[in-house]
């Protein structure tokens, strides 16, 4: 800027300066034709324009350099006003911003005994996203309580009544939710609560009672040591927060063949309260959550369920037909609102991280969208809790592990080819280190694991085979390869799990890996032989309620609950 704020100090260089910045040179021409030339020519004689000035020549051109000056202070301070305006308008988008990030909740991912590790990157280097939805049905404040339950519910630990699985395909061509009934008996690992240091020994019980056993993260924990998925975060969110979002996104579409009256009957008391006539209907605020808590009226959990999969497929076409994803004014209202609604792991507690998210979901299309309830069998200690089917559960959880669509067509196109890298080294060539990573499942680990896997292996030729000290820790076993080693690599790792009757999803490839490694699992504890899922030759999606996301459909309404 120019040395001075007197009027003809400094002004041109200033002007000099505005041109570096990109502003127009332009609006100044008449100043600079005004002014006198460097060699000190000019359209007259100096002199005489000196003469002029003592003999009242001067007082004709007075008002016309204050006129021009008079411009140029205007442009000035228009300028002025202009940067004053876009600092501003940054900073309040800053106060925004702030404002968001503050209105998240955040806690801890795990209560410390998150055992599953992350995919590797595919060929692009692309990885899947895995995201657990809790929603706790705590009645701890005002508004949940009116919403639902009793005055003695408060103060008593939540419970995470709906859990759902979200994957997205490392490449975004494809997504899958999967639920898990609220009274599903699991193995639920050692949690520590993270706000209190509170301590929970492992347990055998409801999965709902993880919430309250440590939080979302004990909760996280047990979900990866029932599935073997690593997952990257989890959301939660309350009664209240269920109708602000409904709200926010202007409600969703839900289908009922027949009427439907969801209120407390003879010998079956509670209800949602839900109440519609057969057909489409538009669903918002609380009558959204009525929707989305629905068990009589759809006959179990599991209509449940599918009744929350069909909502969460309608909400996402609702953004998708009002271009929320990319309409700057519907984003800034969501995220208010999500930030207010939403409790979320800590690695991912700001408005940008969850915006990145968001965006995620974008380009997967609806009919590329699957999602269902966990395949399940009644539990033999009580008939009115479940548990994961043997053989179908082990399948589905298998698929996400490996990154696969759920939907059988896609899986039919993809299926894998033959292998057509370089041929395996000689068994006595391939050198392979043991790890025993038995201890992740909370127990203690089986006792010279590495060794005894080793001597099979040794005894199948591979006599290069050799154990480690450090321990491991892996739900399923796997057998990982060096990046660095390539096709070669692969191909080793394969001869090896050939040879000890392993499936090939166990061979993985480790980006930062320098050795071949047979990491043994919690899944192979004991026994000379690698032990084979329970026969089950049933796709995942067969019986456990599939919603495809192109397909909106309807809910059947259980006949005592039909009455208007």
């Amino acid at each position: 800027m120019g040395r001075s704020s007197t009027p003809g100090e400094g002004t041109r260089p200033r002007v000099r300066h505005a041109g570096q910045l990109g502003w127009d040179d332009g609006l100044y021409e008449d100043d600079k034709a005004d002014a006198p030339a460097p060699d000190g020519s000019g359209d007259g004689d100096g002199d005489a324009a000196r003469r002029g000035a003592s003999h009242g020549g001067g007082r004709r051109g007075r008002p016309r350099r204050t006129g021009k000056r008079k411009k140029s202070r205007i442009l000035r301070w228009a300028a002025l006003s202009l940067a004053v305006l876009i600092l501003g308008t940054a900073a309040a988008g800053y106060l925004w911003y702030e404002h968001l990030n503050g209105n998240l909740r955040k806690g801890h991912r795990s209560a410390g005994n998150s055992a599953a590790k992350k995919t590797a990157p595919n060929a692009a280097g692309q990885t899947p996203l895995n995201i657990l939805m809790i929603g706790s049905d705590s009645r701890n404040t005002k508004a949940n309580l009116k919403l639902g339950g009793s005055k003695s519910s408060v103060g008593a630990p939540p419970l995470a009544d709906v859990q759902m699985l979200l994957h997205v395909s490392a490449d975004r061509k494809n997504a899958s939710v999967v639920s898990i009934p609220r009274d599903t008996r699991v193995d639920i690992p050692a949690c520590e609560d993270p706000d209190n240091g509170k301590k929970y020994p492992a347990t055998n019980t409801l999965i709902n009672e993880t919430l309250g056993r440590g939080g979302p993260g004990c909760t996280l924990d047990t979900w990866e040591k029932l599935t073997g998925v690593y997952i990257d975060h989890w959301m939660m969110v309350d009664f209240a927060g269920v109708v602000d979002m409904a709200d926010a996104v202007g409600g969703a579409d839900v289908c009922v063949k027949q009427n439907v009256n969801d209120v407390p009957k003879p010998n079956v008391p509670g209800g949602s309260g839900l109440r519609l006539t057969a057909g489409t209907h538009k669903v918002k605020g609380k009558q959204a959550l009525q929707w989305l808590r629905t068990r009589h009226a759809f006959e179990s959990d599991f209509g449940r369920s599918k009744a929350q999969h069909m909502y969460m497929n309608s909400v996402i076409r609702e953004l998708k037909d009002q271009d929320a994803f990319s309409d700057t004014g519907r984003l800034m209202g969501l995220a208010e609102t999500a930030t207010k609604s939403l409790q979320v792991s800590e690695e991912i507690g700001s408005v940008k991280k969850l915006f990145d998210l968001g965006m995620q979901l974008k380009g997967v299309p609806m009919d590329k969208m699957n999602m269902l309830t966990m395949p399940r069998i009644t539990d033999d200690r009580d008939e009115n809790h479940v548990l994961p089917k043997p053989g179908a559960a082990d399948k589905l959880w298998a698929l996400i592990r490996d990154d696969q669509s759920l939907d059988p067509k896609d899986r039919a196109k993809n299926k894998k080819k033959k292998e057509t890298g370089p041929a395996a080294g000689a068994p006595a060539s391939i050198g392979v280190t043991v790890v025993n990573g038995t201890a992740a499942d909370g127990r203690a680990p089986t006792g010279n694991r590495a060794g005894g896997v080793r001597d099979l292996l040794r005894a199948k030729g591979f006599t290069e085979a050799a154990t480690s000290t450090d321990p491991g820790s892996a739900l399923t076993t796997e057998l990982t390869y060096p990046k660095s080693s390539g096709a070669q690599g692969r191909s080793d790792a394969l001869s090896i799990a050939k040879a000890m009757s392993m499936p090939s999803s166990v061979v993985k490839e480790a980006p930062d890996g320098d050795t071949l490694t047979l990491t043994v699992g919690s899944d192979w504890r004991t026994g000379t032989t690698f032990p084979k899922a329970a026969k089950d030759d049933s796709d995942p999606l067969e019986g456990t309620e599939a919603v495809n996301g192109a397909k909106a459909g309807c809910m059947d309404v259980y006949w005592p609950y039909r009455q208007m």
